[in-house]
């Protein structure tokens, strides 16, 4: 499609009728001798007198070239330009935080891949999370994990690509062996903080309880609650584990009412895939 950035150029086109008018043709003044007996001159010689001033007037060519050639540029100021179709760029309607916990009974055996083969939980956490980055186009994700302290992997980025990749990556442990729950969650704050959405979502896994985190779980989550943060919870492992690696369900169940979100819990690789297709529809 033809436009122009500076269409009001169009309005110096009648310029020229403008200075035309106002100016009228040029003359050419020049001195002159008046003869008494001119008239009888002119009987004499049988010719015909011509006017004292001479208007040079152009061809029809001339005046086309003239008028073209305005036009021309008029036209240039104008500065036209060719603008192709709109383009529609689509922009993230929300910011959804991945928190992973890599403590170390993410290494115990009890799940299984696609094939069936045995995997680690964290490995089959990180197949599930992978399927379902790549279903999320719409959104921009980020990346966290916890152990002994929390610790951010991505901000809030549309590139995809680059949190499966430090997905990829993650490994049992390293964070540390222990499960701060309560510091992930305070470091899911800030991080949203820095987002402009106002439609903000994080998902927590884990297959632990808070081992001692510097800001108590609750606390943290009412934080996240009134900073309008909406908190799902994803317990995954053996709910009857005992000791030091027992899983929490009570304190997810929690964070989940607090903040408006919704507790689940995989005893396998099938209940975890359900559990995404059902968080796709957020």
């Amino acid at each position: 499609m033809l436009q122009f950035d500076y269409p009001l150029a169009f309005l110096l086109l009648p310029l020229p009728l403008l200075v035309y008018w106002l100016s009228g043709a040029y003359r050419d003044r020049g001195q002159a001798l008046r003869v008494p007996f001119f008239q009888r001159l002119v009987e004499l010689t049988g010719q015909q007198p011509r006017a004292g001033a001479v208007v040079i007037r152009k061809t029809l060519l001339q005046r086309a070239v003239l008028a073209l050639s305005w036009l021309l540029i008029v036209l240039a100021l104008a500065r036209p330009e060719w603008a192709g179709e709109p383009i529609v760029r689509e922009i993230a309607a929300r910011d959804l935080l991945l928190i992973v916990d890599l403590s170390g009974s993410m290494e115990a055996q009890d799940f299984s891949d696609a094939e069936g083969a045995k995997v680690t939980r964290l490995q089959a956490v990180k197949q599930v999370l992978d399927e379902f980055i790549s279903r999320r186009q719409g959104d921009r994700l980020g990346l966290a994990v916890f152990g002994d302290a929390a610790f951010p992997q991505t901000p809030f980025t549309e590139d995809h690509a680059t949190v499966r990749t430090l997905l990829d990556e993650l490994q049992p442990r390293m964070a540390g062996p222990k499960t701060m729950m309560g510091d992930a969650i305070g470091l899911a704050v800030r991080l949203f903080d820095a987002s402009d959405k106002d439609n903000k979502v994080a998902i927590l896994l884990t297959d632990g309880n808070d081992s001692g985190s510097q800001m108590p779980v609750t606390q943290a989550a009412r934080i996240a609650a009134e900073r309008g943060i909406t908190l799902y919870s994803i317990a995954i492992g053996d709910p009857t584990t005992v000791g030091e690696d027992a899983l929490d369900t009570g304190i997810l169940e929690t964070i989940a009412e607090l903040t408006g979100g919704r507790f689940f819990l995989a005893l396998d690789r099938a209940e975890l895939d359900a559990i995404y297709a059902e968080l796709d529809k957020l």
